[in-house]
């Protein structure tokens, strides 16, 4: 069995979005998802977001048979997380999918905080064994241009970008309940990597 952690994004909680169903999904497949509540869902900050999500990824399970997933400022809150993880004290991740991912401020003042002195993408890239990114053109928080988002993601992490047409921010609000195939597609194939 493998462990999948999610970190849901601004406003939303565990039971928000695609969780549910890729927590379906992957439980057929034999695998446990965790989706924890992190703080102050409404009025995110990074330290107490980054401490709440490490205590879950570190209580999974080992970091080899393990994949983080973070969607929107969740997928910053991986990457944040990232950083001050030591893969030399506890390993090295199956692998991240980041879904609907900033790579820098996107005019949120409250979650400024998130994205200041960029990404140390080196050490980030050697906590994980491999990076996925999944994003859509008609995303409406990546503006202007989602692609600039990916290009930056992928050239920091070295990740596979996978970019659909729609999908738009894959759930805008916590209640939006879709179903995103191509998020348990990736993960299957980090773990199977």
């Amino acid at each position: 069995m493998s462990e999948i952690v999610v970190s849901h994004g601004y406003g939303a909680s565990d039971d928000s979005v695609w969780f549910p169903y890729l927590t379906e999904q992957l439980a057929q497949a034999g695998h446990r998802v965790t989706v924890p509540r992190l703080p102050e869902t409404g009025a995110p900050r990074l330290e107490p977001w980054r401490k709440t999500y490490g205590e879950a990824v570190l209580a999974a399970g080992p970091a080899e048979s393990t994949v983080l997933v973070g969607h929107s400022i969740g997928a910053v809150n991986v990457l944040r997380f990232l950083e001050q993880h030591d893969p030399a004290v506890h390993g090295v991740f199956a692998g991240v999918l980041l879904v609907a991912a900033s790579a820098h401020e996107v005019g949120y003042d409250e979650l400024a905080e998130f994205f200041e002195g960029g990404f140390d993408w080196e050490r980030i890239r050697r906590s994980a064994r491999d990076f996925r990114v999944l994003q859509a053109l008609d995303d409406p928080v990546n503006q202007p241009d989602p692609t600039e988002h990916v290009r930056l993601l992928v050239q920091g992490l070295g990740a596979i970008a996978v970019v659909t047409p729609t999908g738009a921010h894959f759930g805008a609000t916590p209640d939006d309940h879709v179903e995103v195939p191509e998020a348990v597609r990736l993960v299957t194939e980090l773990l199977d990597a």
